[in-house]
């Protein structure tokens, strides 16, 4: 009996950004030839009958708009939905235990949580056994606009998985990617990445911090994706800004994966 590789999750809870983020996850899944789980977390308590009957209606109702949007884009990807119980940051904490990638959109995941980035979202960003992508909306772009994926260059072994997942998914988008940090570290990471994804283009940005949140603060290009490791999780909501609205991306309509592990 051989293993079944872990899913790609994705939480959902009826909003357009919910599903922006399972549309997003599709090339993850089927990269990984794995399945895209659609996952919807009910309330933790009901005060009455009718209402967890309402939730469950809701449940339905948002797995079916969100398969029907992720089929439409791609109609390769393996799919499966489940109705699991919340709270929503407790139920897809859970979900990464055995997930190999958990996506929810940058604003809402559960509409009760309204409170600056959204508190699932921040809590998997901290908590999650898995990497997080926290995805954000695409912006209607001229065609001649160039969207990065930027990710810090650090010393910390730790760190070094975060320039993996950055590579890794330059390939897969086909973006270029910004390295930011010290120039001789930079050097060395690109020496060492560059052959394994030789389609991937690298440019180094010297910069005093490799920190990601400082760099886009100064400067003004688009940026597709920012990647972090799990030690940067407490930035997260420096990037993103009050409820997902970037601060910092003011340009952008920037995602961020968080490598957890």
């Amino acid at each position: 009996m051989t293993n079944q590789p872990q899913p790609v999750v994705v939480g959902i809870d009826g909003s357009d950004t919910a599903v922006n983020a399972a549309v997003w996850a599709i090339e993850e899944a089927v990269s990984r030839d794995t399945t895209l789980r659609l996952v919807y977390a009910t309330k933790a308590r009901y005060s009455s009958t009718e209402d967890y009957e309402d939730d469950i209606r809701r449940a339905k109702a948002s797995l079916q708009e969100a398969e029907k949007a992720v089929t439409a884009a791609n109609e390769r990807v393996k799919t499966e939905t489940a109705i699991v119980t919340g709270p929503p940051g407790f139920a897809l904490e859970e979900e990464s235990r055995q997930a190999a990638l958990v996506c929810v959109g940058s604003v809402g995941i559960g509409g009760y949580a309204r409170a600056i980035l959204g508190s699932v979202a921040a809590d998997l960003a901290e908590n999650a056994h898995c990497t997080v992508a926290i995805i954000r909306p695409s912006d209607d772009l001229p065609e001649h606009a160039v969207d990065w994926i930027v990710v810090g260059v650090k010393h910390e072994l730790r760190d070094e998985r975060a320039v993996e997942h950055a590579m890794r998914e330059a390939d897969l988008r086909h973006l270029p990617v910004l390295l930011v940090g010290n120039e001789e570290l930079m050097d060395y990471r690109i020496n060492e990445w560059k052959p394994r994804y030789p389609d991937v283009h690298v440019y180094p940005v010297t910069a005093g911090s490799a920190d990601v949140g400082r760099f886009l603060k100064k400067h003004h290009e688009r940026i597709a994706l920012a990647v972090i490791g799990g030690s940067d999780a407490d930035e997260l909501t420096q990037i993103l800004g009050p409820h997902g609205h970037h601060s910092l991306f003011h340009r952008s309509a920037a995602s961020v994966l968080v490598v957890r592990h």
